[in-house]
C-alpha cells in the first residue's frame, strides 16, 4: 500500500508509537541465493524488530546489511544475493521455532533497493506505486489514556482500504491450538504414568511369584522378611533405573533431530528448549521413573515377605 497511509494514521488520536514494515518474498531460488521472506523496517521508528536484533547485534544496521533467521544456512560475514543485489550478513538471530527463523531483516533503504531490483528484473509488479512510497503494514502502540479498541475502531472507520487488527487476535488461533495440544499431551502423559504403574506392579509380582521357592530357601537359611523385601526392592530400583535411562535416550533420539519435521506435521511453532533445560528434564524424568518403578516393586516386595515358607517348599513334593 502507499506510504501516505502511514502519515494519515500517524496524525490520528491515540497513536503512541507507529512504524512501517516492508515485506518482499523471493520468487524462487533461481532469482536469489535462497528463497526467503525479506522484512524491512525503519530503525528510527521501529519498536518490534530492533529490540530483538540488539540481542545479537549491538551496532546499527547499515545499508546493504542484513540479519538472518536462525534456520538459514548463512553466517556472519557471508554475502547473499537477492534480485541481483549483493548484501552482507551482519548477524544471526536466536531460534524462535516460527517462520521468522527463515526470514531476512534489513533496514528501510536496503529493502527499497531490493524492491527496485525486483521491479527491474520484472519479478514483481506494484503497478504505478513508486517503490520509495510503498509499505506493507503499519505497527502501532496505543498512547496512554486510549484503549486499543477505540484506536482500532477509529482507523477502520476513517481510513478506507485499511484493516486494523489487534495483535492478540492474530495469535489467538495459534495460542488456542497450542493449549489444545498441551492439554492433550498432559492427559496422555497422566494416563501413561498410571498405566505404567499398574503394568510394573503386575510384572514385578509375576516375576517374584515365579521365584518364590528361591525366596523360601533364602528364608530357611536365615534371611529375614525385611531382607527378602530389600532384595526385591533393590532389583526393582536397578531395573527401573536402567529402563529410565534407555527411555531417555530413545526419547532424545526420537525428538531432538526431528524438530523441523514435528513443526511441519503439527503446523504449529515448535521450539526445543536449551541444553540446560533438556538436561534438567531428563534428570527429573530419571528420578520420577525410578521412584515410580520402586513404588510398583514395593507391592511385590511386601507380598513376598508375607509368604508361608513351609507351604511353598511343600508345593514341590
Amino acid at each position: 500500500m502507499d506510504s501516505s497511509y502511514l502519515t494519515k494514521i500517524a496524525s490520528m488520536d491515540g497513536i503512541g508509537q507507529i512504524s512501517a514494515q516492508f515485506y518482499l518474498a523471493s520468487a524462487s531460488s533461481g532469482c536469489c541465493s535462497i528463497p526467503v521472506q525479506i522484512i524491512g523496517f525503519d530503525p528510527e521508528t521501529d519498536f518490534t524488530i530492533s529490540p530483538w536484533i540488539k540481542k545479537s547485534y549491538q551496532e546499527g544496521l547499515q545499508d546493504l546489511e542484513i540479519v538472518v533467521g536462525n534456520d538459514l544456512n548463512a553466517f556472519v560475514g557471508d554475502t547473499l544475493t537477492f534480485y541481483g543485489t549483493t548484501v552482507h550478513v551482519a548477524a544471526k538471530l536466536d531460534k524462535t521455532g516460527t517462520s521468522l527463523d527463515t526470514a531476512v531483516y534489513t533496514n528501510e533503504n536496503t529493502i527499497k533497493t531490493l524492491i527496485q531490483s525486483s521491479l527491474d528484473k520484472k519479478l514483481n509488479n506494484f503497478g504505478d506505486i513508486d517503490p520509495d512510497r510503498v509499505i506493507s503494514c503499519i505497527l502501532i502502540n496505543v498512547a496512554e489514556g486510549y484503549t486499543v479498541e477505540d484506536v482500532l475502531n477509529d482507523i477502520n472507520l476513517h481510513v478506507r482500504k485499511v484493516e486494523a487488527i489487534q495483535t492478540k487476535n492474530m495469535i489467538s488461533g495459534i495460542s488456542g491450538s497450542l493449549q489444545g495440544v498441551s492439554d492433550m499431551i498432559g492427559g496422555l502423559t497422566l494416563a501413561i504414568w498410571l498405566l505404567a504403574l499398574v503394568i510394573l506392579a503386575i510384572a514385578f509380582t509375576v516375576s517374584v511369584q515365579g521365584r518364590k521357592k528361591e525366596f523360601a530357601v533364602l528364608r530357611v537359611t536365615g534371611a529375614s522378611r525385611r531382607k527378602l523385601s530389600g532384595i526385591v526392592m533393590l532389583e526393582g530400583i536397578l531395573i527401573s533405573l536402567c529402563g529410565s535411562l534407555i527411555g531417555i535416550v530413545i526419547g532424545a533420539v526420537a525428538i531432538l533431530p526431528f524438530g523441523r519435521l514435528i513443526e511441519t506435521q503439527l503446523g504449529l511453532p515448535f521450539l526445543l528448549p536449551g541444553a540446560t533445560w533438556i538436561a534438567a528434564v531428563a534428570c527429573i524424568s530419571l528420578i520420577a521413573s525410578t521412584i515410580a518403578g520402586s513404588l510398583a516393586c514395593a507391592v511385590a516386595g511386601w507380598r513376598i515377605s508375607r509368604l508361608d515358607t513351609g507351604l511353598i517348599l511343600r508345593e514341590g513334593n
